[in-house]
């Protein structure tokens, strides 16, 4: 039967900034994990994690085929799409291949452990489907602070998830939070975040910083009360200690998520020096450093 309805979503729905011309195809709802002490984006009741009838996904496909035949690029949310299995991911990215040719890019988040459940041959053949890119929230890359935030990840175990990504010739971009830590433990979250970039060469790299909308009690709960927010002055000091620990050779690096006071965008490491300037710039003479309005950011 041919789907007559537009797609259908349960929201609220999220994306990666760069996705905002994608087709978004909700194939699972809410995030497999959401354990997590910082993330407010899958905790409404309606959110609770799902996956969606596989012949609901491909009846919507064929639908946009119909609707939105010169879609250049499709991104499968929720949280963590690749939970699914090869299988059934496959399925998706033929029908996409089928009902949407000009698609040129399939993208998805996804966790580490959704990446160590595969194994090579089936990366090999979810890329070589159309699976381009994979948006992996890192977070941090201090096992300290990844269990105090209830990540279930290990540094390591990242690693290893994105060096098969790439060896599976599936590109990745990494998300970092500024301020996840808060001050205590700043220097370790910086320079261990950086190790984890420098260990990988992610073709993407982005800064985001913390937000906790709904109030700081968990997470303080997560670091036994040793989570103190952090001045924006030490953000930027934070973030200087991360771009300067990178040794990166071609990764395109941005801090221009709502987020972010300071929006930095440039290639690592060419740019390297002139990132650093900028930030210098926003903690020594902030009225200089164009710096967003505050009422721009979601805080």
């Amino acid at each position: 039967m041919l789907l007559t309805e537009p797609i259908s979503y349960i929201e609220p729905l999220f994306r990666p900034p760069s996705e905002a011309r994608s087709l978004i195809l909700q194939v699972t709802n809410g995030c497999s994990w959401s354990r997590c002490s910082y993330c407010d984006m899958y905790t409404q009741p309606q959110k609770k994690f799902s996956v969606k009838p596989e012949d609901d996904v491909l009846n919507e496909i064929e639908w946009a085929g119909r609707h939105f035949p010169r879609v250049r690029r499709v991104f499968l949310a929720d949280g963590d799409a690749l939970v699914l299995s090869t299988r059934r991911l496959l399925n998706i990215l033929h029908a996409i291949r089928t009902h949407l040719p000009h698609v040129s890019r399939v993208a998805s988040y996804c966790l580490p452990r959704n990446v160590a459940g595969k194994s090579d041959e089936e990366l090999r053949q979810l890329n070589e489907a159309g699976l381009g890119l994979i948006y992996l929230g890192a977070e941090s890359g201090d096992d300290f602070v990844l269990q105090s935030i209830n990540k279930g990840e290990t540094k390591q175990g990242t690693i290893d998830a994105l060096n098969r990504l790439a060896d599976a010739g599936i590109r990745r971009s990494v998300m970092i939070i500024n301020g996840l830590a808060g001050e205590k433990f700043s220097e370790q979250h910086a320079l261990n975040s950086a190790d984890l970039a420098n260990r990988t060469q992610p073709e993407f790299l982005a800064s985001l910083v913390i937000n906790l909308p709904h109030g700081e009690a968990r997470h303080q709960k997560a670091f036994n009360g040793q989570f103190e927010y952090m001045p924006q002055p030490s953000l930027f000091r934070e973030l200087r200690q991360f771009v300067g620990a990178l040794e990166l050779k071609t990764t395109i690096f941005r801090s221009d998520h709502a987020s972010n006071q300071l929006v930095l965008k440039g290639v690592l490491g060419k740019d390297k020096s002139k990132l650093l300037d900028q930030i210098d710039t926003a903690i020594n003479a902030p009225q200089q450093a164009n710096l967003r309005s505050v009422w721009i950011r979601p805080f």
